[in-house]
């Protein structure tokens, strides 16, 4: 029976945290950054399947040698990839994970003087 409560206790501490205004702000922290880079993303990669689809003679025009407009479009999508990946990582730093570890230490704090008590 202690054990449903403490687990009941801290069903209910985390469901506070959620309700509470930082918690609110570190989820409108991630949401600012992930829409719009998400909307972005997938409107680059429908253009090129779209172009690919429906301007073939576009899409086929030669750059240089043999490397021709799909080609960089294709590999575009790699590097574009790995620089929103990269861009996360920085904004996660800055904004996302010193509020994450304020809300944690907090929660272990309390955890950790309900344990003593």
């Amino acid at each position: 029976m202690a054990v449903e409560m403490s687990e009941e206790q801290s069903q209910g501490r985390y469901e506070e945290v959620q309700a509470s205004p930082e918690f609110a702000g570190l989820r409108r922290a991630l949401r600012r950054f992930v829409f719009p880079v998400t909307v972005a993303f997938l409107s680059w990669y429908g253009l090129y399947v779209v172009l690919s689809a429906f301007a073939r003679d576009f899409m086929g025009t030669k750059v240089f040698a043999e490397v021709n407009v799909a080609l960089v479009f294709g590999l575009l999508q790699f590097a574009s990839t790995f620089l929103i990946a990269w861009w996360y990582a920085s904004y996660a730093g800055r904004r996302l994970d010193p509020a994450a570890g304020r809300i944690r230490a907090e929660l272990e704090e309390e955890e950790s003087a309900d344990a003593r008590a």
